[in-house]
């Protein structure tokens, strides 16, 4: 007989139960990839979303155009490498701090605000939520302050330990980038020229500076109504250096609401910033805006989906980054 003929066999249970085994540890072994998750701080902080919440309410019922302010620091943060918080960073010796750039100084604001959710959360959860949540989270509770679409969060961002402030130029849009440009802004960070168009709309609150506006009031262009320039003018000198901080509502009708009348304001050539009105100028994006000035509701969706789309920008997880214990500073 052959050796194959005498050699002995294990009893097929037996060898059913090997492979059942031994798919388990090859499982078991591969590393499971952190995600962003709705209930990420359920067990470890479950009050957490209620503390911020309240916070911003307080915030926004303070100033409503606070609302605004912290939409677009979220915006920004996003921008530059990801969800990640480093908009918050203070200069220091390793630091050098987005807040600092163009497109950032004097201009965004509501830091405070989230130093001072942070110190609550931390107060009742040391260490546990991170500060680019913190944002996420606030720039949606703002926008139900003030009336706007609520939407689900994904949560488990970490904190960067780092800084982009050499990529926040090439990163963040300026009030006289064309339509060509934003399109393409917005599309290298996964965002379609819709997501560009509704993410827009969030100008329906806050206001803006002279001195990203006076070339547009002053161009005499055929993409600006008349009586809308000239009542901008009046807080608004030509001369550069005088009156550059004077304020003006991006929505002169319903300023301090969360509604689709921005968009039928771009339909009236009535948009404050060229980067607006390039939206409804003649080109590929004047369907759209059309289309969110009859359907408010359609607005609000979009606004919601592209602001979760938005909160999904290169964000770090697992063991990347930190959880910063002040958002200001790195641990």
């Amino acid at each position: 007989m052959g050796l194959a003929a005498g050699r002995s066999r294990l009893p097929s249970c037996v060898s059913h139960a090997f492979l059942v085994v031994a798919g388990l540890f090859i499982i078991a072994s591969i590393p499971c990839e952190a995600k962003l998750s709705s209930s990420f701080y359920n067990n470890t902080c479950p009050n957490a979303l209620t503390t911020i919440r309240t916070a911003i309410r307080t915030a926004v019922s303070r100033e409503r155009r606070m609302a605004a302010s912290l939409i677009r620091l979220h915006f920004h943060d996003c921008f530059v490498q990801g969800c990640d918080a480093s908009i918050l960073l203070d200069d220091s010796a390793t630091i050098q701090s987005e807040k600092n750039a163009p497109n950032n100084n004097n201009s965004v604001r509501g830091y405070e605000v989230i130093d001072d959710v942070k110190s609550q959360v931390e107060s009742i959860c040391p260490g546990v939520v991170s500060c680019a949540d913190i944002l996420a989270v606030a720039a949606r509770d703002a926008s139900v302050a003030v009336g706007g679409p609520t939407w689900a969060l994904k949560l488990g961002r970490r904190d960067s330990t780092t800084s982009g402030l050499s990529q926040a130029a090439a990163n963040l849009p300026s009030f006289r980038d064309g339509l060509d440009r934003l399109i393409s802004l917005f599309s290298t960070k996964g965002l379609s020229t819709r997501d560009m168009v509704a993410l827009s709309g969030s100008h329906t609150i806050g206001q803006a500076r002279c001195i990203t506006f006076r070339d547009r009031i002053y161009d005499n262009g055929t993409n600006i109504d008349a009586g809308f320039a000239s009542t901008r003018r009046r807080r608004c000198p030509v001369d550069n250096g005088n009156g550059d901080d004077n304020l003006a509502a991006l929505d002169l009708v319903t300023p301090n609401s969360f509604d689709n009348n921005y968009f039928k304001n771009l339909i009236q050539r009535k948009g404050l910033l060229q980067s607006d009105q390039v939206l409804f100028n003649g080109g590929s994006t004047d369907s759209i805006v059309t289309e969110y000035s009859k359907s408010p509701s359609t607005f609000s969706s979009d606004f919601a989906a592209a602001m979760v789309k938005m909160g999904d920008i290169e964000p770090l997880l697992g063991s990347a980054g930190e959880i910063r214990k002040v958002c200001s500073v790195i641990n």
